[in-house]
């Protein structure tokens, strides 16, 4: 038998064992959803980078918030800042047309709280799957080893019908094994390389959408008085 024909990866995952196949096709399918999150998710991130660059520079350039207003109404593509900033307003104007003579700390505080529930769904949204992505990169190493550890432990369990281990033997028993590691790997290091980078940029949109509802917390508090 001819080993180099052997040890080629596609005679080894076909004659692998059945459940280190079924590991094989589980971290394949991991492996390709998480591929999909993670261009999914860098589009979308970076999307929200430019719409809130364009939002904040449209709205400290010192435009009319009424007519910022009516422009956030009337668009179906607004970004996240700009769908903060319509929650907030809109709470405003409603509390301060509804009910004349309202305290104003009532008032504000209605438009804060409306701009903190709209920032939860922003940032509930930004933040999806991306604790898929977390988990497959911590777990799918594990499940490779798994599917190693079963393919030697089969390897092994092949030597004792065998009166003369050799290389030969041994090693395609142990080098079918060692694919499951393998694909876990290349499961696992993508994931936990784009977790680590979509969370920075989650956490700086974050930062940015926080301080832009404290000042223009602030702002409506100057035109209240």
């Amino acid at each position: 038998m001819n080993v180099t024909q052997d040890l080629s990866f596609i005679s080894l995952v076909l004659n692998a064992s059945i459940l280190v196949q079924l590991v094989m096709v589980l971290l394949l399918c991991v492996s390709l959803m998480s591929w999909t999150y993670i261009f999914r998710k860098m589009f979308a991130i970076r999307d929200a980078h430019i719409q809130t660059a364009a939002f904040e520079s449209a709205f400290w350039s010192g435009g009319n918030l009424k007519s910022m207003f009516e422009r956030a109404s009337g668009n179906n593509r607004t970004g996240a800042l700009e769908r903060i900033f319509h929650a907030g307003m809109s709470e405003y104007m409603k509390g301060k047309n509804t009910a004349s003579g309202t305290d104003v700390v009532v008032l504000l505080d209605g438009a804060r709280r409306a701009m903190r529930a709209a920032y939860q769904r922003e940032m509930d949204n930004l933040e999806a799957h991306l604790a898929f992505l977390a988990s497959v990169g911590s777990v799918s190493p594990y499940v490779g080893l798994f599917g190693t550890v079963w393919g030697i432990m089969n390897a092994f369990r092949g030597l004792a019908n065998v009166q003369q281990a050799t290389l030969a033997s041994v090693a395609p028993g142990i080098a079918e094994a060692l694919i499951a590691t393998a694909i876990g790997l290349f499961a696992a290091i993508p994931a936990v390389v784009a977790y680590n980078r979509y969370s920075h940029e989650v956490d700086r949109l974050a930062i940015r959408f926080e301080s832009f509802i404290e000042e223009f917390s602030n702002i409506l508090q100057r035109q209240s008085k």
